[in-house]
């Protein structure tokens, strides 16, 4: 399925079953036919047809999720280090919070702990809807997580051409080029989906982050005084910027 798509549905039924796995992320088969009210066989029909479109997937264990962007996992090593960069699956979500969580535990990347708080909340990491749209790409050391990229888009027409992106790797793993391979993927990613603009905001406090975009492209476009209170001190927000060409 193409994030950049317009989804469309040729039947009512269709659109009900990817809302609702789209919703709740990944969902019992069955499960999901009773809460939709559907007969064994036009649920199964619906769900054959949006896995054939590329829309859903069902696992081994019989769940149904949604279905994602067929992206090719890129290997590298560094000082015998080597790191995977792919797309984040639902089954990365406890990881990925927990990674997100850990990286972030000197509170200087709030919208990157906000990221955290909502899709624990929501349960679901991949999001594309009449709303928003949102995916993860990851970086793992033998198979365990260490840092991610996030790239989010509200679904209005007069930010459709804009999406917030948000970049984090765990401290013990800094320093061997991370970072910069997920930053680059996720502009990548945005490219690719015809976003003209990216953005994305940090405490003033956290000068290896605006250093970081800064020699990458990015600009200070803004900065909101004392907009954030961090241990009880007020702390101006920086609100940083790259147009995509």
């Amino acid at each position: 399925m193409q994030f950049s798509d317009e989804l469309e549905f040729t039947h009512r039924d269709r659109k009900d079953i990817y809302q609702y796995i789209e919703r709740y992320g990944t969902v019992d088969y069955e499960a999901a036919r009773r809460a939709l009210d559907m007969s064994h066989e036009a649920f199964g029909h619906h769900v054959a047809v949006l896995r054939r479109d590329g829309v859903l997937e069902r696992t081994e264990d019989d769940e149904l999720c949604v279905a994602f962007e067929s992206a090719d996992e890129v290997t590298y090593t560094d000082d015998d280090l080597e790191v995977t960069i792919r797309q984040a699956r639902e089954d990365d979500l406890t990881g990925l919070v927990g990674a997100i969580r850990e990286a972030l535990a000197d509170k200087t990347y709030i919208v990157g702990e906000t990221v955290a708080d909502v899709v624990e909340s929501e349960n679901v990491l991949l999001r594309h809807n009449e709303l928003e749209k949102r995916v993860f790409f990851v970086a793992t050391v033998h198979g365990d997580l260490v840092g991610w990229v996030h790239v989010n888009a509200p679904e209005l027409e007069k930010l459709e051409h804009t999406a917030e992106l948000t970049v984090g790797v765990i401290d013990e793993y800094r320093g061997h080029g991370i970072g910069s391979k997920l930053l680059d993927r996720g502009v990548d990613w945005a490219l690719d989906h015809s976003f003209e603009k990216l953005y994305n905001s940090v405490p003033s406090t956290n000068e290896d982050a605006i250093e970081f975009l800064e020699a990458r492209g990015w600009e200070i476009e803004a900065v909101r005084k004392n907009h954030y209170k961090i241990d009880d001190e007020y702390v101006d927000e920086v609100m940083m910027a790259k147009v995509l060409e």
